[in-house]
């Protein structure tokens, strides 16, 4: 790849305390060297996936301490952290919009770099699909089976906005957060590849937008669905027109 004049002027940096506090020399060396890049677009496209994995570690670690208070029923201290995890999910989505600036010309030549790997072989991501289960498992345990309680009474029978609904809720958004995140993944596919293209694997893009359905917490997100049948079924799912109602008097 030509490289463009500034390259050539871009010296070492002195590393004072906060580079060495930070590892800055080692993680400027985590990239290819600039010499042998695909074209100009590759330095990005590491850089961007790189940072990822980063947050992916953070809101793992976070998670795993959410569970730790989950346990003790700290529910402030799990609020708190859940907002945490919540930020770094929209950061998250919205650093991949850096990504679109890259040409679909350029995306097939970086391809080339990846041998047979894709982004569904994200170790940070795989393991964000693996804690999930364990998360609710202690949910259940310590806000609901050990208070007494069931997922409709959190939310209707016993409704009373207390620390099993808020940490519900919390783990909701974390959930549509996560989904927010596949999805905004599959439009990016979308303007890079094409999402009646093969995947990296051959494998049918269809399946990454079936991963963007999944729900981590299918309990929270069905009693909804209850609620509304039930109310449905109350109130009558098709009800006389307020405004003909209005007209008549």
């Amino acid at each position: 790849m030509d490289k463009l004049p500034y390259h050539d002027r871009i010296e070492k940096p002195v590393m004072l305390d906060y580079g060495v506090y930070l590892n800055v020399e080692q993680l400027l060396t985590c990239q290819k060297a600039l010499s042998e890049m695909a074209n100009a677009d590759e330095l990005q496209f590491q850089i961007v996936h790189q940072v990822e994995e980063l947050w992916m570690k953070l809101i793992a670690y976070t998670l795993v301490e959410v569970m730790d208070h989950m346990e003790q029923q700290d529910t402030n201290r799990v609020v708190t952290l859940m907002g945490r995890v919540h930020r770094l999910m929209r950061l998250m989505t919205a650093q991949l919009d850096v990504l679109e600036t890259m040409s679909p010309k350029e995306y097939q030549e970086i391809r080339l770099q990846l041998g047979n790997g894709s982004g569904q072989e994200s170790p940070g991501f795989k393991l964000l699909l693996r804690l999930p289960p364990d998360i609710w498992q202690m949910f259940k345990a310590q806000y609901l089976d050990g208070r007494g309680l069931t997922v409709a009474d959190v939310y209707d029978g016993k409704y009373d906005h207390g620390d099993s609904y808020v940490v519900a809720e919390a783990l909701v958004e974390f959930d549509e957060l996560f989904q927010k995140f596949r999805a905004h993944h599959v439009y990016l596919i979308h303007r890079s590849i094409g999402l009646g293209s093969k995947s990296l694997k051959g494998r049918p893009v269809d399946l990454l937008q079936a991963g963007a359905r999944h729900r981590f917490f299918p309990d929270l997100w069905d009693i909804r669905c209850d609620m509304t049948d039930a109310w449905g079924r109350s109130y009558g799912v098709v009800r006389d027109s307020i405004s003909a109602e209005k007209a008549k008097g």
